[in-house]
């Protein structure tokens, strides 16, 4: 996601993996029931949070003072997928014993007499056949091995490759939290805190409100919020919860909160960092294959070093980030359903990354192509959230929540989001000479 860092998007921006599009008949394996008996409105289950009215259009946006990070994480794209510690050492051994071993066949090859070398070739000429049979057969294993690792993904009903154990993970996710408490030690805001306790009483009412399903009853939600400017959140796969303080300022209501914590439980309960951590040790270890035929082919080292980095960047653009952005995708869509069964406005939730465009125009950001990212672009995953809200509105509905009054927030938006670059362009021309470009300061009048 793009970080954005300042306290001035409090009044515009409507708030989020990874990684569906529609909703699953067997949301909740087998369950009968679509909600939980404790799905009440919000208003009502958390009477103290101060809500922003959606039911009439804002009269005015306040002044805007933005800067803009280029990166927005809502789950840390290495601490939020972490593998077997185990692995975590082999792995660098492996890629050292497939490079020695590529060079030593070169190596080899080079230091044969050409006789030797036209014997070697007849004999595989000769063998093609049996040659051909031993690849096919390490083929068969390869493909086997993924068949019979495969699972269902909790909720959506998805497979899934999994590699390593739960108890690894599990285990891990202890020494992951370990971590990031040693790093924010002095950061953490105390229970009695207003801010803390908004973000307890959503989790909460997120988690109580979606009981009937397994994987959330068996986690055990604990809340830290870390006095951190950044936009930032995300949940550990045991249950950890993260939550910097620069959200909290970026949000303008509960709905929008809840919607982004909703999603990041759904990385927790969907079990996304198992199956990332799995995707990329099964195609590291098919890696290790072409990295010895690459040293092994190559004349020279700088040519084997080039085609290792050709090869890593083929994985990284056509496997890895591609299964993040659907990562993205199905947290989303679930994160969604969560926040629907808890009587949240759903259609805020695509909102925010309507925002999110409009700051990075103003700003001047330069956008990349979403091939290129981790996560889907701002303008996809508004268009992608838009196709699930139907759905969403359904399941609300279900729920016996309050019906929704007053104007579509995303029309809401869309009128004053036109207001406000006009306005912006207009004020823009005189004041260009006095203000530093890095860090325009965009004063909006009233709408």
């Amino acid at each position: 996601y793009r970080n954005i860092i300042g306290r001035g998007l409090r009044c515009v921006l409507d708030v989020p993996h990874t990684s569906g599009r529609e909703v699953d008949r067997n949301a909740h394996h087998g369950s009968g029931r679509l909600c939980s008996q404790s799905s009440r409105p919000l208003r009502e289950k958390i009477p103290s949070l101060q809500i922003s009215s959606l039911e009439q259009p804002p009269r005015h946006f306040p002044p805007w003072n933005i800067e803009i990070n280029r990166s927005f994480h809502t789950s840390p794209s290495l601490q939020a997928a972490p593998v077997p510690l185990f692995w975590i050492i082999v792995k660098p051994a492996q890629k050292l014993f497939a490079i020695i071993l590529g060079r030593s066949i070169r190596n080899w090859w080079k230091a044969l007499p050409p006789n030797k070398r036209e014997l070697f070739k007849e004999s595989a000429r000769k063998n093609k056949w049996k040659i051909l049979l031993g690849v096919s057969s390490l083929g068969v294993v390869f493909v086997m091995f993924y068949f019979t690792h495969l699972e269902e993904t909790p909720i959506t009903g998805r497979a899934r490759l999994l590699v390593f154990g739960k108890d690894h993970f599990r285990e891990l996710s202890q020494m992951e939290y370990d971590m990031w408490m040693e790093q924010f030690k002095g950061q953490m805001l105390p229970e009695t805190d207003a801010r803390y306790q908004v973000v307890e009483r959503v989790v909460g009412h997120l988690s109580e409100s979606n009981k009937d399903i397994p994987q959330v009853a068996a986690l055990e939600w604990v809340i830290h919020v870390v006095d951190e400017p950044g936009v930032n959140a995300f949940v550990l796969p045991n249950g950890q919860v993260f939550v910097f303080t620069g959200l909290l300022d970026a949000v303008s209501d509960i709905h929008q909160l809840s919607f982004i914590l909703g999603h990041e439980i759904a990385h927790a309960v969907l079990e996304h960092a198992v199956k990332k951590a799995s995707l990329v040790h099964f195609l590291d270890f098919l890696s290790l294959i072409f990295l010895t035929m690459i040293w092994a082919i190559c004349p020279r080292d700088s040519l084997a070093i080039v085609g290792q980095w050709i090869q890593s960047k083929l994985q990284e653009f056509m496997f890895d980030r591609p299964y993040s952005r659907t990562l993205e995708a199905e947290a989303d869509k679930v994160g969604l359903q969560f926040a629907a069964k808890a009587c949240v406005d759903v259609r805020a939730s695509s909102v925010f990354w309507q925002q999110m465009e409009l700051a990075e125009t103003i700003q001047g950001q330069p956008k990349l192509p979403e091939w290129l990212s981790t996560h889907p672009s701002h303008e996809n995953r508004a268009e992608h959230l838009d196709r699930l809200i139907p759905e969403a509105l359904k399941i609300r509905e279900s729920c016996n929540c309050p019906s929704l009054s007053g104007p579509d927030p995303r029309l809401i938006f869309r009128l004053n989001m036109q207001h406000l670059l006009e306005s912006s362009k207009g004020r823009e021309a005189p004041n260009s000479a006095k203000q530093d470009p890095s860090k325009p300061k965009l004063d909006f009048p009233h709408t």
